[in-house]
């Protein structure tokens, strides 16, 4: 019959440390080194290849690299684009993938009336079809209208890179129904990032676990071998990088908190593990910065870790409550930098009427954002005196 990799939300260029970009990229050259050594037909990347429609340079160097020597493997590649990689332009560089020769964009869609038919891409005794991932789940009112063109007699595969309501459970995001898929013999999906095998729809995991979060809970990335031939038909396989050691803090006091830190980690085998620190609580004394974290991270990196990340997200400081008598409403603003500044007394409370002013500074007509936040960085900057 046929034996095949189904890989979905790479997410290549997304971690913005280099570090763990790295991790990514060596997760995604493990899968393509399985695949070749398991003598799989074809691949089927089914959304979210890179994290951008435009990824960096670098970026490509590598995953070009990495499907050239598929290519000269002479394992063919399918391809849809996801929410990420996919362009209301239409111009990716997924396309600079396929006009490389090294892959097939599925994607072959006409509307007829109040239906979009989708046509089969033929391989051998096979019929693939796909449909794009979009930026907030826009494709899943289309998908409802989605008809396959008939294909007799071919194994049918439907590619997609969107939210079925069999993974979605009680997430308050729109999904599709499942019974309103059209039918095929497997159905290759990707964006959620968890695994699943239900009445033959797919969805591997993540090449790489994409976020702190992630990385918590799955420890590493996925994805699916099929073979037909087999009892075990759809099998995921597991891609460990790297040990994670998770550690949890719950502190109501910061300035003890980096003593408190440091401890736990010097009771720790460190060796080449990513090292996950979440920290959370409500501080009654002292503030988010009293805790040291450079220091932290430094520690660990001398014990051979090979990198920390830190989330505060749950980190709070209690808040100050201030009783103000405000005789007009322009007033509020300074009234209350003034009575803070007087109850939490600091140097810092000089720069705050101009960071104030500063951060209220609106974003130019035409202004890309990136310009718009340097600007804002830089009259930081000048305040602060950095």
């Amino acid at each position: 019959m046929v034996k095949f990799a189904h890989i979905a939300d790479a997410h290549l260029g997304g971690w913005k440390y280099e570090q763990m970009q790295s991790l990514n990229f060596e997760s995604f050259k493990k899968a393509i080194d399985i695949c070749i050594a398991s003598k799989v037909e074809f691949i089927l990347f089914a959304g979210d290849l890179f994290d951008s429609a435009y990824p960096p340079i670098e970026t490509l160097k590598e995953t070009f690299g990495q499907f050239k020597r598929l290519k000269d493997a002479k394992i063919p590649c399918f391809i849809i684009a996801g929410s990420h990689d996919y362009s209301v332009s239409g111009k990716t560089f997924l396309d600079v993938l396929e006009k490389a020769g090294f892959c097939k964009n599925v994607f072959n869609a006409e509307e007829r009336g109040d239906k979009i038919f989708l046509n089969p891409h033929v391989h051998k005794n096979l019929a693939i079809y796909g449909y794009p991932g979009k930026k907030s789940g826009l494709e899943i009112p289309e998908l409802r209208r989605v008809k396959l063109n008939d294909a007799p007699g071919m194994f049918k595969i439907f590619m997609l890179h969107t939210t079925i309501d069999k993974v979605a459970g009680n997430l308050p995001i729109e999904s599709l129904e499942s019974e309103k898929l059209p039918y095929a013999d497997y159905y290759a999906l990707g964006h959620i990032h968890t695994l699943f095998n239900e009445n033959r729809i797919v969805y591997p995991g993540p090449l790489f676990p994409n976020n702190f979060k992630e990385l918590e809970d799955l420890k590493h990335g996925s994805f699916v071998l099929v073979d037909t031939n087999s009892v075990e038909q759809v099998k995921f396989i597991k891609l460990p990088i790297r040990e994670i050691e998770c550690l949890e803090f719950e502190f109501d006091d910061s300035l003890t908190a980096t003593e408190k830190i440091l401890g736990e980690l010097s009771k720790k085998d460190l060796q080449d593990k990513i090292v996950l620190l979440r920290v959370a609580g409500e501080l009654k004394r002292g503030k988010t910065s009293d805790i040291k974290f450079f220091q932290i991270e430094e520690f660990a990196k001398e014990r051979g870790a090979y990198f920390l990340l830190k989330n505060i997200h749950n980190l709070k400081v209690k808040e100050v409550e201030l009783n103000l008598e405000i005789k007009e409403e322009g007033d509020i603003e300074q009234e209350t930098i003034k009575i803070y500044s007087e109850k939490n007394q600091s140097d810092f409370n000089s720069f705050v009427p101009e960071l104030m002013n500063i951060l209220s500074i609106e974003k130019q007509e035409d202004e890309k954002i990136e310009t718009f936040h340097s600007r804002l960085l830089d009259e930081s900057k000048r305040v602060l005196k950095f």
